[in-house]
Protein backbone atom coordinates (compact mmCIF):
# COMPACT_ATOMS: atom_id res chain seq x y z
CA UNK A 1 0.00 0.00 0.00
CA UNK A 2 1.59 3.71 -1.10
CA UNK A 3 2.37 5.82 1.86
CA UNK A 4 0.76 9.39 2.43
CA UNK A 5 3.75 10.93 0.51
CA UNK A 6 3.13 9.23 -2.57
CA UNK A 7 -0.16 8.89 -2.59
CA UNK A 8 -0.04 12.59 -2.26
CA UNK A 9 2.59 13.06 -5.20
CA UNK A 10 0.10 11.37 -7.22
CA UNK A 11 -2.26 13.40 -6.89
CA UNK A 12 -0.68 16.27 -7.58
CA UNK A 13 0.61 15.19 -10.83
CA UNK A 14 -3.33 14.20 -11.67
CA UNK A 15 -4.13 17.86 -10.72
CA UNK A 16 -1.11 19.11 -12.72
CA UNK A 17 -1.99 17.34 -16.17
CA UNK A 18 -5.50 18.84 -15.86
CA UNK A 19 -4.56 22.82 -15.16
CA UNK A 20 -1.46 22.09 -17.87
CA UNK A 21 -4.84 20.68 -20.41
CA UNK A 22 -6.91 23.79 -18.81
CA UNK A 23 -4.12 26.30 -20.13
CA UNK A 24 -3.72 24.44 -23.52
CA UNK A 25 -6.83 24.48 -24.81
CA UNK A 26 -7.29 28.10 -23.22
CA UNK A 27 -4.67 29.19 -25.73
CA UNK A 28 -5.93 27.27 -28.94
CA UNK A 29 -9.23 29.12 -27.96
CA UNK A 30 -7.64 32.01 -28.36
CA UNK A 31 -5.61 31.53 -31.62
CA UNK A 32 -9.01 29.79 -33.15
CA UNK A 33 -11.01 32.22 -35.43
CA UNK A 34 -14.11 30.14 -36.08
CA UNK A 35 -16.99 31.02 -32.83
CA UNK A 36 -17.98 27.10 -33.38
CA UNK A 37 -14.23 25.22 -32.41
CA UNK A 38 -13.69 28.38 -30.07
CA UNK A 39 -17.06 27.28 -28.06
CA UNK A 40 -16.00 23.37 -28.50
CA UNK A 41 -12.69 24.60 -27.17
CA UNK A 42 -14.36 26.67 -23.94
CA UNK A 43 -16.24 23.78 -23.23
CA UNK A 44 -13.04 21.63 -22.90
CA UNK A 45 -11.15 23.87 -20.56
CA UNK A 46 -14.16 24.39 -18.46
CA UNK A 47 -14.31 20.36 -18.29
CA UNK A 48 -10.35 20.26 -17.40
CA UNK A 49 -10.84 22.84 -14.88
CA UNK A 50 -13.50 21.22 -13.14
CA UNK A 51 -11.38 17.71 -12.81
CA UNK A 52 -8.29 19.94 -11.39
CA UNK A 53 -10.93 21.29 -9.04
CA UNK A 54 -11.64 18.00 -8.16
CA UNK A 55 -8.42 16.80 -8.15
CA UNK A 56 -7.54 20.01 -5.57
CA UNK A 57 -10.45 18.53 -3.20
CA UNK A 58 -8.60 15.59 -2.91
CA UNK A 59 -5.38 16.76 -1.93
CA UNK A 60 -6.71 18.93 0.78
CA UNK A 61 -8.48 15.90 2.03
CA UNK A 62 -5.17 14.49 2.62
CA UNK A 63 -3.92 16.89 4.15
CA UNK A 64 -1.64 19.26 1.37
CA UNK A 65 -1.64 21.97 -0.29
CA UNK A 66 -2.69 23.24 -3.72
CA UNK A 67 0.42 24.34 -5.97
CA UNK A 68 0.06 27.42 -7.76
CA UNK A 69 -1.82 27.27 -11.03
CA UNK A 70 0.17 30.00 -12.74
CA UNK A 71 3.33 28.20 -12.14
CA UNK A 72 1.87 25.45 -15.06
CA UNK A 73 2.89 26.12 -18.24
CA UNK A 74 0.86 24.60 -21.27
CA UNK A 75 1.96 21.40 -23.05
CA UNK A 76 3.87 21.21 -26.40
CA UNK A 77 5.63 24.25 -25.72
CA UNK A 78 6.36 26.71 -28.68
CA UNK A 79 4.77 24.29 -31.44
CA UNK A 80 1.10 25.21 -29.94
CA UNK A 81 1.97 28.82 -30.98
CA UNK A 82 3.15 28.21 -34.22
CA UNK A 83 2.04 25.01 -35.33
CA UNK A 84 -1.21 24.54 -37.74
CA UNK A 85 -4.14 24.27 -35.33
CA UNK A 86 -4.94 20.74 -37.15
CA UNK A 87 -0.90 19.41 -36.09
CA UNK A 88 -1.72 20.82 -32.33
CA UNK A 89 -4.84 19.01 -32.01
CA UNK A 90 -3.00 15.85 -33.41
CA UNK A 91 -0.20 16.09 -30.93
CA UNK A 92 -2.89 16.74 -27.96
CA UNK A 93 -5.08 13.74 -29.24
CA UNK A 94 -1.96 11.47 -28.95
CA UNK A 95 -1.49 13.38 -25.44
CA UNK A 96 -5.02 12.59 -24.10
CA UNK A 97 -4.26 8.79 -24.80
CA UNK A 98 -0.80 8.89 -23.39
CA UNK A 99 -2.57 10.15 -20.38
CA UNK A 100 -4.75 7.41 -20.12
CA UNK A 101 -1.72 4.96 -19.80
CA UNK A 102 -0.32 7.55 -17.17
CA UNK A 103 -3.68 7.88 -15.26
CA UNK A 104 -3.42 3.61 -15.56
CA UNK A 105 0.09 3.80 -13.92
CA UNK A 106 -1.14 6.74 -10.65
CA UNK A 107 -4.44 4.43 -10.10
CA UNK A 108 -2.34 1.98 -8.55
CA UNK A 109 -0.63 5.09 -5.77
CA UNK A 110 -4.33 6.51 -5.20
CA UNK A 111 -6.96 5.28 -2.46
CA UNK A 112 -10.43 4.15 -3.66
CA UNK A 113 -11.72 7.81 -3.54
CA UNK A 114 -8.78 8.74 -5.62
CA UNK A 115 -9.72 5.96 -8.04
CA UNK A 116 -13.45 6.92 -8.58
CA UNK A 117 -12.09 10.35 -9.18
CA UNK A 118 -9.60 8.99 -11.96
CA UNK A 119 -12.55 6.88 -13.26
CA UNK A 120 -14.60 9.40 -14.06
CA UNK A 121 -12.23 11.88 -15.53
CA UNK A 122 -10.74 8.82 -17.62
CA UNK A 123 -14.13 8.58 -19.31
CA UNK A 124 -14.26 12.59 -20.14
CA UNK A 125 -10.98 12.41 -21.78
CA UNK A 126 -11.26 9.51 -23.92
CA UNK A 127 -14.54 12.11 -24.81
CA UNK A 128 -11.83 14.64 -25.32
CA UNK A 129 -9.83 12.85 -27.68
CA UNK A 130 -12.65 12.17 -30.05
CA UNK A 131 -13.04 15.80 -29.86
CA UNK A 132 -9.83 16.55 -31.03
CA UNK A 133 -9.73 14.03 -33.71
CA UNK A 134 -13.04 15.78 -35.02
CA UNK A 135 -11.03 19.17 -34.85
CA UNK A 136 -8.04 18.32 -36.50
CA UNK A 137 -9.90 16.59 -39.65
CA UNK A 138 -9.41 14.27 -42.36
CA UNK A 139 -5.61 12.88 -41.89
CA UNK A 140 -5.83 10.90 -45.50
CA UNK A 141 -3.29 12.00 -47.46
CA UNK A 142 -5.19 11.67 -50.39
CA UNK A 143 -8.33 13.81 -48.70
CA UNK A 144 -5.62 16.56 -48.23
CA UNK A 145 -4.71 16.52 -51.50
CA UNK A 146 -8.42 16.38 -52.97
CA UNK A 147 -9.29 20.03 -50.19
CA UNK A 148 -6.31 20.84 -52.25
CA UNK A 149 -7.90 20.64 -56.08
CA UNK A 150 -11.21 21.64 -54.86
CA UNK A 151 -9.80 25.13 -54.30
CA UNK A 152 -8.76 25.08 -57.77
CA UNK A 153 -11.99 23.23 -59.55
CA UNK A 154 -15.19 25.35 -60.49
CA UNK A 155 -17.50 22.27 -60.81
CA UNK A 156 -17.82 18.85 -58.64
CA UNK A 157 -17.20 15.85 -61.24
CA UNK A 158 -15.04 17.97 -63.42
CA UNK A 159 -11.69 15.68 -62.55
CA UNK A 160 -11.69 13.53 -66.27
CA UNK A 161 -11.85 17.00 -67.35
CA UNK A 162 -9.00 18.34 -65.79
CA UNK A 163 -6.99 14.92 -66.10
CA UNK A 164 -7.41 15.63 -69.77
CA UNK A 165 -6.11 19.11 -69.93
CA UNK A 166 -3.38 17.53 -67.91
CA UNK A 167 -3.28 14.97 -70.19
CA UNK A 168 -2.35 16.63 -73.03
CA UNK A 169 -0.26 19.21 -71.27
CA UNK A 170 2.59 16.71 -70.53
CA UNK A 171 2.35 14.83 -73.65
CA UNK A 172 2.71 17.92 -75.20
CA UNK A 173 5.79 19.27 -73.25
CA UNK A 174 7.70 15.63 -73.53
CA UNK A 175 7.21 14.58 -77.17
CA UNK A 176 7.75 18.99 -77.70
CA UNK A 177 11.34 18.42 -75.44
CA UNK A 178 12.01 15.23 -77.48
CA UNK A 179 11.63 17.02 -80.63
CA UNK A 180 12.96 19.89 -80.62
CA UNK A 181 16.04 18.17 -79.06
CA UNK A 182 16.18 15.75 -81.93
CA UNK A 183 15.88 18.48 -84.35
CA UNK A 184 19.05 20.53 -83.02
CA UNK A 185 20.88 17.37 -82.94
CA UNK A 186 19.67 15.89 -86.52
CA UNK A 187 18.87 19.11 -88.49
CA UNK A 188 15.34 17.68 -88.61
CA UNK A 189 15.85 14.16 -90.19
CA UNK A 190 13.39 10.89 -90.03
CA UNK A 191 15.17 10.11 -86.86
CA UNK A 192 12.94 13.18 -85.16
CA UNK A 193 9.64 11.53 -86.88
CA UNK A 194 10.54 7.93 -85.03
CA UNK A 195 11.87 9.23 -81.53
CA UNK A 196 9.03 11.63 -81.44
CA UNK A 197 6.42 8.89 -82.50
CA UNK A 198 7.97 6.66 -79.58
CA UNK A 199 7.79 9.12 -76.84
CA UNK A 200 4.44 10.07 -77.82
CA UNK A 201 3.42 6.15 -77.47
CA UNK A 202 5.94 5.97 -74.45
CA UNK A 203 3.97 8.76 -72.55
CA UNK A 204 0.75 8.29 -73.35
CA UNK A 205 0.97 4.64 -72.12
CA UNK A 206 2.64 5.50 -68.68
CA UNK A 207 0.10 8.13 -68.43
CA UNK A 208 -2.37 5.79 -69.10
CA UNK A 209 -1.34 3.23 -66.87
CA UNK A 210 -0.10 5.82 -63.75
CA UNK A 211 -4.20 6.62 -64.16
CA UNK A 212 -5.59 3.31 -63.89
CA UNK A 213 -3.04 2.60 -60.62
CA UNK A 214 -4.06 5.52 -59.19
CA UNK A 215 -7.26 5.93 -59.48
CA UNK A 216 -7.67 1.74 -58.42
CA UNK A 217 -5.85 3.00 -55.35
CA UNK A 218 -8.31 5.32 -54.46
CA UNK A 219 -10.73 2.90 -54.50
CA UNK A 220 -8.93 0.26 -52.22
CA UNK A 221 -8.31 3.30 -50.13
CA UNK A 222 -12.08 3.97 -49.72
CA UNK A 223 -12.62 -0.18 -49.36
CA UNK A 224 -10.57 -0.22 -46.53
CA UNK A 225 -11.54 3.25 -44.75
CA UNK A 226 -14.97 1.26 -45.24
CA UNK A 227 -13.51 -1.80 -43.61
CA UNK A 228 -11.64 0.25 -40.45
CA UNK A 229 -14.97 3.00 -39.71
CA UNK A 230 -17.52 -0.30 -39.39
CA UNK A 231 -15.64 -2.05 -37.36
CA UNK A 232 -15.11 0.90 -34.97
CA UNK A 233 -18.96 1.24 -34.98
CA UNK A 234 -19.05 -2.29 -34.12
CA UNK A 235 -16.73 -2.10 -31.36
CA UNK A 236 -17.60 1.57 -29.99
CA UNK A 237 -20.98 2.75 -31.54
CA UNK A 238 -21.77 5.88 -28.61
CA UNK A 239 -18.63 6.59 -29.92
CA UNK A 240 -18.45 6.95 -33.22
CA UNK A 241 -22.36 8.88 -32.49
CA UNK A 242 -20.08 11.28 -30.17
CA UNK A 243 -17.94 12.15 -33.32
CA UNK A 244 -20.42 12.54 -35.99
CA UNK A 245 -22.58 14.57 -33.78
CA UNK A 246 -19.76 17.21 -32.96
CA UNK A 247 -18.93 17.39 -37.24
CA UNK A 248 -22.79 18.41 -37.53
CA UNK A 249 -21.80 21.47 -34.84
CA UNK A 250 -19.00 22.15 -36.14
CA UNK A 251 -20.93 22.81 -39.27
CA UNK A 252 -23.36 25.51 -37.43
CA UNK A 253 -26.27 22.85 -35.94
CA UNK A 254 -26.92 23.65 -32.43
CA UNK A 255 -26.09 20.12 -30.20
CA UNK A 256 -29.55 19.10 -30.11
CA UNK A 257 -30.32 19.63 -34.03
CA UNK A 258 -27.07 17.23 -34.55
CA UNK A 259 -28.42 14.49 -31.67
CA UNK A 260 -31.53 14.63 -33.66
CA UNK A 261 -30.00 14.11 -36.88
CA UNK A 262 -27.57 11.87 -35.95
CA UNK A 263 -30.30 9.67 -34.29
CA UNK A 264 -32.47 9.62 -37.84
CA UNK A 265 -28.93 8.73 -39.79
CA UNK A 266 -28.37 5.82 -37.13
CA UNK A 267 -31.60 4.41 -38.23
CA UNK A 268 -30.39 2.71 -41.61
CA UNK A 269 -26.71 1.76 -40.50
CA UNK A 270 -25.31 1.69 -44.05
CA UNK A 271 -26.67 5.45 -44.27
CA UNK A 272 -24.68 6.14 -40.64
CA UNK A 273 -21.06 3.84 -41.98
CA UNK A 274 -20.78 6.28 -45.37
CA UNK A 275 -21.98 9.42 -43.27
CA UNK A 276 -19.06 8.68 -40.63
CA UNK A 277 -16.62 8.14 -43.89
CA UNK A 278 -17.06 10.86 -45.51
CA UNK A 279 -17.47 13.52 -42.56
CA UNK A 280 -14.22 12.50 -40.36
CA UNK A 281 -12.13 11.41 -43.70
CA UNK A 282 -13.49 13.09 -46.56
CA UNK A 283 -14.33 9.53 -48.95
CA UNK A 284 -16.90 9.52 -50.95
CA UNK A 285 -16.95 6.72 -53.45
CA UNK A 286 -18.88 9.41 -56.02
CA UNK A 287 -15.77 11.70 -56.08
CA UNK A 288 -13.07 8.56 -57.23
CA UNK A 289 -13.04 8.41 -60.86
CA UNK A 290 -13.51 4.92 -62.51
CA UNK A 291 -9.89 3.07 -63.31
CA UNK A 292 -10.88 2.29 -67.00
CA UNK A 293 -12.07 5.85 -67.46
CA UNK A 294 -9.09 7.47 -65.77
CA UNK A 295 -6.93 5.22 -68.49
CA UNK A 296 -8.92 5.71 -71.31
CA UNK A 297 -9.00 9.75 -70.89
CA UNK A 298 -5.18 9.49 -69.74
CA UNK A 299 -3.95 7.67 -72.70
CA UNK A 300 -6.19 9.73 -75.27
CA UNK A 301 -5.08 13.03 -74.27
CA UNK A 302 -1.70 12.53 -73.48
CA UNK A 303 -1.35 10.79 -77.30
CA UNK A 304 -3.08 13.75 -78.51
CA UNK A 305 -0.69 16.19 -76.71
CA UNK A 306 2.64 13.97 -77.69
CA UNK A 307 1.40 14.05 -81.34
CA UNK A 308 1.61 18.17 -82.27
CA UNK A 309 4.94 18.39 -82.31
CA UNK A 310 5.58 15.30 -84.45
CA UNK A 311 2.94 16.34 -87.13
CA UNK A 312 4.70 18.51 -89.18
CA UNK A 313 7.65 15.47 -89.46
CA UNK A 314 4.98 13.32 -91.26
CA UNK A 315 4.63 16.05 -94.23
CA UNK A 316 8.10 17.15 -94.69
CA UNK A 317 11.51 17.13 -93.26
CA UNK A 318 14.37 19.80 -92.51
CA UNK A 319 14.22 23.16 -91.35
CA UNK A 320 10.63 23.93 -92.64
CA UNK A 321 9.42 20.63 -90.22
CA UNK A 322 11.55 22.41 -87.14
CA UNK A 323 10.04 25.76 -87.95
CA UNK A 324 6.50 24.06 -88.08
CA UNK A 325 6.85 22.00 -85.16
CA UNK A 326 7.92 25.26 -82.94
CA UNK A 327 5.20 27.05 -84.00
CA UNK A 328 2.18 24.43 -83.39
CA UNK A 329 4.10 23.52 -80.22
CA UNK A 330 3.88 26.72 -78.20
CA UNK A 331 0.42 27.54 -79.56
CA UNK A 332 -0.68 24.58 -78.56
CA UNK A 333 0.86 25.30 -75.09
CA UNK A 334 -0.78 28.37 -75.43
CA UNK A 335 -4.40 26.74 -75.67
CA UNK A 336 -3.43 24.43 -72.98
CA UNK A 337 -2.66 27.65 -70.76
CA UNK A 338 -6.37 28.92 -71.59
CA UNK A 339 -7.75 25.43 -71.12
CA UNK A 340 -6.44 25.04 -67.77
CA UNK A 341 -8.20 28.33 -67.12
CA UNK A 342 -11.58 26.53 -67.23
CA UNK A 343 -10.53 24.30 -64.49
CA UNK A 344 -9.13 26.63 -62.00
CA UNK A 345 -9.39 30.33 -60.68
CA UNK A 346 -6.39 31.64 -62.86
CA UNK A 347 -6.76 34.42 -65.64
CA UNK A 348 -7.22 32.45 -69.18
CA UNK A 349 -4.40 35.30 -70.58
CA UNK A 350 -1.71 34.68 -67.78
CA UNK A 351 -2.07 30.48 -67.70
CA UNK A 352 -1.59 30.63 -71.82
CA UNK A 353 1.31 32.96 -71.11
CA UNK A 354 2.88 31.02 -68.50
CA UNK A 355 2.66 27.49 -70.63
CA UNK A 356 4.21 29.42 -73.67
CA UNK A 357 7.04 30.61 -71.89
CA UNK A 358 7.64 27.37 -70.21
CA UNK A 359 8.08 25.94 -73.93
CA UNK A 360 9.92 28.15 -75.22
CA UNK A 361 12.46 28.00 -72.97
CA UNK A 362 12.09 23.83 -72.56
CA UNK A 363 12.50 24.02 -76.38
CA UNK A 364 15.53 26.15 -76.70
CA UNK A 365 17.29 24.32 -74.00
CA UNK A 366 16.60 20.76 -75.36
CA UNK A 367 17.67 22.79 -78.94
CA UNK A 368 20.55 23.59 -77.83
CA UNK A 369 21.40 20.44 -76.00
CA UNK A 370 20.80 18.59 -79.64
CA UNK A 371 22.75 20.83 -81.38
CA UNK A 372 25.56 20.74 -78.94
CA UNK A 373 25.96 17.05 -79.01
CA UNK A 374 26.12 17.41 -82.91
CA UNK A 375 28.90 20.00 -82.76
CA UNK A 376 30.53 17.35 -80.73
Amino acid sequence: MPDGRTRLRALEECWHREIEAAATYRILAERERDSRRREILAKLVEAEVQHAARWAERIREVGGTVPDPAAVKPALGLSLQVAPPEVVYRKLEAHEKQDAATYERLAGLLDEPGRAVLRDIMADDQEHATILRVLAGPENPRTALDLILKRERHVRGASWVSDSIYGVNDGLGAVFGIVSGMAGYTGGSDLVLITGLAGMLASALSMGSSAYLAAKSQREVYQGEIAREKAEIESNPEEEREELELFYQLKGFTPEEARTLVARIRERPEHFLQTLVQEELGLSETTFPNPWKACVSATASTALGGLIPVLPFLFTRGAPAVVWAAALSILAHFGVGIAKSLVTTRPWWLSGLEMTLVAVIAGAITYGLGVAFAIH
